[in-house]
């Protein structure tokens, strides 16, 4: 905590405004809880850590309803943490965004007609700079908006001074243990870029293309492939069939021409070859496609690179000079005028890898790259898992972990851009490659250069959860908060960047892996289980919810969805009822206030305590326990249930109305109340704050006159449980939930006063009958009192006197329409499931229809008959 933290707390507020607003009350709450230092973290302090990264988000990215929804998550498990007296350090930070950086730029160039090559390396990174200081960030300023509670004062940015020293240490390290390496490979290669990629940066669709049939060779010695790239047929350099295929064992071995070129090319086999899919038969295009470069490796066959960088067709020929698309539709002509084309499927679906940065198709692409080897590291990174030492919650996923590690290919992690940490080798005039580290001096003079390329931005946020704490020095901060104690992310990044921290933190930190539990959540979607996304027109701007709504209410819905590896449906309409929720709280603690409730004193003894008093206080330490349970469990959807449910039903909607009889009464009985609801809301918000913040802790802090919830302790599970309490109280809610049922289907407005005799002596209920009739609306009965209604329940029983307050002529009439209209639908839906002859031509969705309205029909018959029965002269 800063020294800030240590003024006197502000006076607290006396009296709370009628309405909330939570547009007056976030900001200034906020940047009160950022001076006073209530997020930073002490690597001295002797509370135990409690440590969350931040998955960093891109410097050009905005605040999406994604990471919304994760901040929230991450936000209420910090705060609790924080309030159970960990030292709690949830670091922030961003990351470089290598592509999508140095994009924007770029096009920040062109609309002033230049290119970054105009300016040169050195003036387009200073220009980078310039507008990541200017325009870059701004989702630090929404993280506010949200109540994020980050130590501000550790921000890091992937390529400060200290994650570049980082970035260059463990790049020597792993060069020195030849874990790194450079390589010709088959790449993911954007020709608008101009850069290779890694997998995550493809997004794959639907594309309508072509399929391409075609015949290679000649006579006999025919033979017919399949392709969606024909352009790439310039480069093949074999065929391939299954060993095992009988239609082409005389051919394996063989050459064969290759039409439009005047080379041959083998018939190999080859066991990767499905014999069953298309002719049985492949074309090879080593330098063009990854399963074709392996077959070539395994057959020693030639690599043919046929396009340039710009996807430019450079094969010697007719073609040369073409765009690839442009000679997709020559190389066809051209093979149908020579009578090759055996069949040709337009359009042909096909799922299409595009850049995810400027959604330019992807070519793969033979390329000289830097690789990490990742078979020892993967291997240490399922170990980690295996043997216990990182857990995976939820448990299913570990499934898809061990799916991806296991069977991880080496990482290419060079990018062809300016922007980024560039490769720290260097090249000298007679082949020499010497990898230079933080504390060593590159080599000059004349023929010496570093490498052009950069690192692949995973590569640097690999190292996020130990570089962020000072690391390769050995800082307190890395000593106090590392390990980190849980990964909160989603799963779509499970492969990605979760493997690749797993790999580094394993292998940097000697064996102690980079946080002790991965807690996967999934995607937001639309109320509909849609995929958010403008294309769809269903993309929502939090921003806009929470400047409506209040931010505490956006929380509370992303909160109230969010199942384990689970995707989050979210719509308007239920960010509206959670700022219902926030209103229902801020109304509610103020009835209390003005009605004395109080947390001075010890509470009373459970003996000076009515039942209402022991029954509340039994369940809001259940609750404690529940909220706890589903806290160490990441259940946030079901804490957030049950936290609503109590609040509203328990707490507002049944204590604060069977107290107000209390109160009106005066008395000891009213003092010990006014504490007891004191200490309700005092833990119900407490248990709140972490989900929702800002209305919280302007409650609390009224309410107790504390200095902040923030800092207050989190509520512990007292151990009491009354449970005749419990049983007395729930038989009470039964009788008023069963009258007030009555009074509906009587079509009695809710205000509307009714005579009444309630039988309660010996029984539980004979202290709660004031709260009764004044929440059932019920007035003593007088001396014309006639039972024209009797409703035994739970023991009890209320008699009513409807005469004069219902027409029960106009209600039987009613009532007996609606009982024949039930009826007529019975019989109808009873005769068709009668009718085998209906059934057997019937689809199953009609007859499960008629079912339906059968099974409702039922229903209706027995609730209007039930009414029919307690009519007044029935």
């Amino acid at each position: 905590m800063t020294e800030n933290a240590q003024q006197e707390p502000p006076a607290p507020i006396t009296e709370l405004p009628t309405q909330y607003a939570p547009a007056d009350v976030e900001g200034p709450l906020y940047e009160r809880w950022v001076e006073r230092g209530y997020f930073e973290a002490d690597a001295r302090s002797d509370k135990p850590p409690y440590t969350v990264v931040i998955p960093p988000p891109n410097v050009t990215g905005s605040l999406h309803l994604g990471h919304a929804f994760e901040h929230t998550l991450i936000d209420a498990l910090t705060r609790r943490k924080r309030m159970q007296g960990f030292e709690t350090l949830w670091q922030p930070g961003m990351d470089h965004a290598g592509i999508a950086t140095q994009n924007v730029v770029e096009r920040e160039l062109g609309k002033e007609g230049k290119s970054r090559h105009d300016l040169g390396r050195e003036a387009f990174i200073e220009r980078v700079w310039q507008w990541k200081g200017e325009s870059g960030g701004q989702i630090s300023g929404q993280m506010r908006r949200l109540g994020d509670g980050v130590a501000w004062s550790r921000e890091r940015f992937t390529m400060d001074e200290g994650l570049s020293t980082a970035v260059q240490t463990i790049f020597k390290r792993l060069y020195d243990d030849e874990l790194i390496y450079r390589a010709e490979r088959i790449i993911n290669w954007c020709p608008r870029c101009l850069t290779a990629i890694s997998d995550i940066e493809v997004d794959y669709q639907e594309d309508d293309g072509e399929l391409v049939s075609m015949k290679y060779g000649e006579g006999d010695d025919t033979i017919v492939v399949a392709t969606t790239r024909a352009e790439t047929m310039l480069g093949d350099t074999a065929v391939a069939v299954h060993p095992d295929d009988e239609r082409y064992k005389h051919l394996v071995g063989k050459h064969i021409r290759l039409p439009l070129t005047d080379r041959s090319i083998p018939v190999v086999a080859d066991e990767h070859v499905d014999p069953e899919f298309g002719t049985g038969a492949v074309k090879v295009t080593p330098a063009h496609d990854p399963n074709d470069f392996e077959i070539g490796r395994r057959h020693d066959l030639p690599a043919i690179a046929v396009m340039d960088e710009h996807a430019v067709i450079t094969a010697h020929g007719p073609f040369q000079g073409l765009d690839r698309l442009e000679a997709r539709s020559a190389i066809v002509a051209a093979l149908r005028a020579e009578g090759r084309i055996v069949a040709e499927k337009r359009p042909y679906v096909h799922s299409v890898g595009h850049c995810s940065r400027c959604k330019t198709t992807i070519e793969p692409r033979l390329s000289l790259q830097w690789w990490v080897k990742v078979s020892p590291l993967a291997k240490a990174a399922g170990d980690a898992v295996r043997d216990g030492r990182v857990k995976i919650h939820p448990q299913e996923m570990e499934k898809r972990y061990f799916d991806w590690v296991d069977n991880l290919h080496d990482w290419c992690i060079s990018r062809q851009l300016w922007w980024g940490h560039r490769i720290p080798v260097w090249y000298g005039p007679n082949g020499e490659i010497v990898c230079v580290g933080p504390d060593d001096e590159a080599p000059t003079g004349e023929g010496w250069h570093q490498d052009t390329d950069v690192l692949d931005t995973w590569f640097s946020s690999g190292l996020w959860p130990f570089s962020t704490l000072g690391w390769p020095e050995q800082t307190e901060s890395l000593a106090k908060f590392y390990p980190n104690s849980v990964l909160v992310t989603g799963y779509d990044i499970l492969f990605f960047w979760v493997a690749r921290m797993m790999m580094f933190g394993l292998y940097a930190m000697d064996g102690t892996p980079p946080f002790h539990t991965i807690a996967l959540h999934g995607m937001v979607r639309d109320q509909f289980g849609k995929k958010m996304s403008k294309s769809f027109g269903n993309a929502v701007n939090p921003l806009d919810w929470m400047d409506k709504y209040g931010s505490d209410a956006l929380r509370f819905t992303l909160a109230r969805g969010a199942n384990p590896g689970v995707d989050v449906p979210i719509g308007e309409d239920w960010v509206q009822g959670s700022r219902n929720f926030a209103n229902k709280i801020w109304n509610a603690t103020r009835f209390a206030l003005m009605n004395g409730a109080t947390v001075e004193g010890p509470l009373p003894d459970a003996s000076a305590m009515s039942s209402t008093d022991r029954w509340i206080l039994s369940r809001l330490n259940s609750v404690v326990a529940e909220v706890d349970a589903h806290y160490d469990d990441f259940q946030f959807a079901k804490l957030s249930d049950a936290l609503f449910h109590f609040a509203w039903d328990e707490v507002f909607d049944w204590y604060v109305e069977l107290s107000k009889t209390t109160f009106q009464a005066g008395g000891e009985p009213a003092e010990v109340s006014k504490r007891v609801l004191g200490e309700v809301l005092d833990v119900t918000l407490r248990l709140l704050h972490p989900v929702v913040p800002f209305v919280t802790e302007t409650l609390w802090t009224t309410l107790t006159g504390g200095e902040s919830v923030v800092i207050a302790d989190w509520p512990a599970d007292s151990g009491f449980r009354d449970a005749d309490a419990e049983r007395e109280i729930g038989t009470l809610q039964s009788v008023i939930t069963e009258v007030r049922r009555f009074r509906a289907d009587q079509g009695l407005q809710p205000g509307q006063r009714v005579p009444a005799r309630l039988t309660l002596d010996g029984t539980a209920l004979a202290a709660h009958e004031s709260a009764v009739r004044q929440l059932l609306r019920l007035q003593p009965e007088g001396e014309s009192f006639t039972a024209t209604a009797t409703l035994p329940v739970a023991g009890v029983e209320v008699a009513l006197d409807l005469s004069g307050v219902i027409d029960v002529a106009a209600e039987r009439k009613r009532l007996a329409k609606d009982l024949a209209a039930a009826e007529k639908e019975k019989a109808q839906a009873t005769a068709k499931l009668g009718n085998e002859a209906f059934l057997a031509k019937a689809p199953d969705h009609v007859v499960e229809k008629i079912r339906t309205r059968l099974a409702k029909a039922d229903e209706d018959i027995a609730r209007i008959t039930s009414q029919l029965d307690r009519l007044p002269g029935a």
